[in-house]
């Protein structure tokens, strides 16, 4: 998944502003602890974090 294919997931999920928030503030277990900016900072693949996404905010499957 392309880096912007996943913030385009985050805006449709979540709408633009909320998106960039969860993104910066939300910890995560599923990422190890880190929210989603310090995952892909850190070098977690794209795809990798839209799946901890969707299992932390319980997206639907058929969203994945």
């Amino acid at each position: 998944m392309r880096l912007t294919n996943f913030w385009e997931r985050m805006a449709d999920h979540f709408g633009p502003s909320y998106a960039e928030s969860f993104a910066r503030d939300h910890v995560m277990a599923e990422l190890g602890g880190r929210t989603v900016h310090e995952a892909l900072d850190a070098g977690w693949e794209a795809k990798a974090v839209w799946r901890a996404v969707c299992t932390a905010v319980d997206v639907p499957s058929d969203k994945h």
